[in-house]
């Protein structure tokens, strides 16, 4: 039977790193962390105390990790899933990753060092070691905002986000557009699906979406009023602005009270998620359902503790314009 002492022979390492990298991945450099993790895998080690859990029933736990740092929203998903769980009797450990783009190491890890009966992943990058890793070790996962191939999935359509951007504007007669996309964002899940649609749709109503007409920028609010100036500063200046998420178009209406502009008359503007902030700044915007999907996702994972050689579901949750001052 495999023993750390041979994963610590494997990886070149002391016992004392290998019981670290497994209960506190964080703290070990990520080129030795990986090493450790090679040499279990190659192994076959399974921690004893996983053995043991294993062999009971469950341990009523599931673990949620997500951006929840990054992207305050996420708290909004986790409630769907605490709400899902509510009468279920299943204790709830969260996983906070401020890293919404690299590998992170308690992911990595997860299905080594912790006793978990199932995993929800959202909007996290799932590369293929992490992945297997969690195939061979049988943990029941759910991924949210993310389509991989052997896994349940719950996702939203977010090129339906970009056409009914398009179209409302395009409805409201306006001839000049733009766009205010985000560059920290999941590789695996792009922002071009909203722009390709939104400018798709554009172009099929007679409009031209030009590359200068598109800032990319960082998620923030401050980012969002640059990008909204640079925008505006233009000769053939859009009046019409669809913004990724409603954090950039709060920026957006921040520049437009730098101008004088009166919202929607000299400019229209629409976000996206319908967060907490949208109603308050009678920003229009496209909703998506946070809470519904953290919802779906835990009913997925408790149909699969159920029946663990029940089919893999596949939910694409719907999307809806919401309406409200700015257009």
């Amino acid at each position: 039977m495999t023993t750390i002492y041979d994963v610590a022979e494997r990886a070149g390492v002391s016992i004392s790193t290998v019981s670290l990298a497994l209960n506190a991945p964080g703290r070990v450099r990520p080129s030795t962390l990986n090493r450790i993790l090679a040499a279990a895998d190659d192994l076959g080690y399974t921690p004893k105390p996983e053995a043991v859990v294993r062999a009971r029933r469950g341990v009523r736990r599931i673990g949620v990790v997500a951006p929840f740092t990054s992207y305050p929203s996420f708290a909004r998903r986790l409630y769907g899933v605490m709400r899902a769980l509510r009468n279920q009797s299943f204790e709830i450990v969260v996983f906070d990753e401020e890293s919404a783009v690299e590998t992170v190491p308690s992911l990595a890890s997860i299905p080594l060092t912790n006793k978990l009966d199932g995993l929800v992943i959202m909007s996290l990058p799932l590369v293929d070691t992490t992945a297997e890793r969690i195939a061979r070790q049988g943990l029941p996962t759910v991924l949210v905002e993310l389509d991989r191939p052997g896994f349940s999935t719950i996702t939203i359509d977010n090129a339906e986000g970009g056409r009914l951007a398009a179209e409302l504007l395009v409805q409201r007669g306006h001839t000049r557009f733009g766009f205010i996309g985000e560059s920290f964002v999941n590789p695996l899940l792009p922002p071009d699906k909203r722009l390709n649609a939104y400018r798709a749709s554009l172009e099929a109503a007679g409009h031209v979406l030009p590359d200068q007409s598109i800032v990319i920028v960082p998620a923030t609010m401050q980012d969002g009023c640059a990008a909204a100036h640079r925008l505006l500063d233009r000769p053939d200046a859009p009046t019409a602005i669809f913004a990724h998420q409603d954090v950039l178009a709060a920026g957006v209406l921040k520049a437009a009270r730098e101008r004088g502009l009166r919202l929607p008359d000299d400019l229209a503007l629409i976000g996206f998620d319908d967060s907490e902030i949208a109603e308050p700044l009678g920003l229009t915007t496209i909703r998506q359902p946070l809470e519904e999907s953290g919802e779906h996702a835990a009913r997925t994972l408790l149909a699969q503790l159920d029946g663990p050689d029940r089919s893999l579901q596949h939910i694409t949750l719907k999307l809806r314009l919401v309406e409200r001052d700015t257009t």
